[in-house]
């Protein structure tokens, strides 16, 4: 069985560090990929945020970049507490862990609910929104008793397969993905199940603002977290093109376990399920399936990859940064790119140039909005008129 963890790893950043990252994640062309880089080359995300406006002018952009203000910080701080959330840095103990080791992982989560809830470890459960009578009872046997057995259930508060999930799992601990702010539930029915998660023994997250509407764009991003808490994903009823398939991607890219529960060949809402096991998901009719596949890897603290960390204090020691690259550097670099997709590391090869020179570059253009952030961390120009 799983373990709530007595150890948490982190330091808790101050009042005055919260409100810097805050500014900095929520400014513009500054993603989660960007924030880490940004704070990994300048040390703190106040060195960062004053940085901005150079970083976008050499990258080429013709327009001012915009910064968001520490009043706008405040006021969503200030949001957060009213609304009884919080925000929880990557870095500090509160962080679900699991989620921390992916690529692009939030840097800041708004969180509402049970803090503890993150001590769990969870397995997803996602599935069709117009789900049977059949795949709704079965995601509540399978969330209640991997409850039983020390299981936290995520999912992403949807109609159907989510639903259920996170009914049959209140008592036990589970976590609400959100595409949209704390504040804007998706569907709106579901308000009454949010209030439910929030005020027990669950928890519900969001990258996003509050007040945020989820756009359709949003629900993959949302999909991420699931994937990325999770030490499995267990997909009940999915047609060949949904929302579940791209969570059970990225599961597989994040090299957690996919589980996909067979259904009918006549039932388009099973064509992407049996899809997952043609491609080498694991069979699953029941729990004890799931639980035999995690027995393994329940409980191991895996190894945390560099993250964006500040030092502890209101104040760290200020970071001596190398004088930028010269204009024919900045050029080897831009030429080496286009539009296809390349690794970070073929280009440092390619141009024969320190690591450091070709980050801080790819970092201007980044800023500049003049560079795609692919998955597995790969990178291309982005080509303009």
């Amino acid at each position: 069985m799983p373990e709530r963890s007595a150890r948490r790893n982190g330091i808790a950043l101050t009042e005055r560090q919260r409100i810097a990252w805050l500014r900095l994640i929520r400014s513009d062309n500054v993603g989660p990929a960007t924030f880490r880089d940004l704070i990994n080359h300048f040390g703190n995300a106040e060195a960062a945020l004053a940085a901005l406006p150079e970083l976008s002018r050499r990258g080429g952009s013709t327009r001012t970049i915009r910064i968001a203000s520490e009043a706008d910080a405040i006021r969503e701080l200030e949001t957060a507490r009213r609304l009884g959330a919080t925000f929880v840095g990557i870095g500090e103990p509160d962080y679900p862990p699991a989620l921390r080791q992916i690529d692009g992982a939030p840097p800041l989560l708004a969180a509402c609910g049970d803090l503890l809830a993150t001590r769990l470890a969870y397995v997803g459960i996602v599935g069709s929104r117009n789900a049977s009578i059949a795949g709704v009872k079965f995601a509540s046997l399978i969330a209640r008793e991997l409850g039983r057995a020390g299981y936290g259930i995520i999912s992403g508060l949807a109609r159907g397969i989510d639903t259920a999930a996170h009914r049959a799992s209140l008592d036990t601990g589970t976590i609400a993905a959100m595409a949209g702010g704390l504040d804007r539930p998706y569907p709106p029915e579901n308000a009454a199940l949010l209030d439910e998660i929030c005020n027990g023994r669950g928890l519900a997250i969001s990258e996003m603002p509050f007040g945020w509407e989820a756009r359709a764009r949003d629900f993959p991003r949302r999909n991420r977290l699931i994937a990325g808490a999770a030490l499995g994903v267990v997909v009940i009823e999915a047609a060949s093109r949904s929302g579940s398939l791209i969570t059970a991607r990225l599961a597989g890219e994040f090299g957690r376990l996919v589980f996909a529960v067979p259904g009918s060949p006549l039932d388009p809402r099973c064509h992407g399920t049996n899809g997952l096991l043609k491609d080498g998901a694991i069979v699953t009719t029941g729990p004890e399936d799931i639980l035999q596949a995690l027995a393994p890897i329940a409980g191991v603290e895996n190894a945390t990859p560099p993250r964006a960390d500040e030092p502890e204090g209101e104040d760290g020691e200020e970071k001596v940064l190398q004088p930028p690259p010269t204009e024919n550097e900045r050029t080897r670099i831009i030429d080496a790119l286009g539009p296809t997709p390349v690794e970070i590391d073929d280009i440092i090869r390619h141009t024969g140039l320190s690591a450091s020179s070709v980050y801080l570059v790819l970092l201007e253009l980044d800023i500049a909005g003049r560079l795609h952030r692919h998955a597995g961390g790969l990178v291309s120009l982005a080509m303009t008129d």
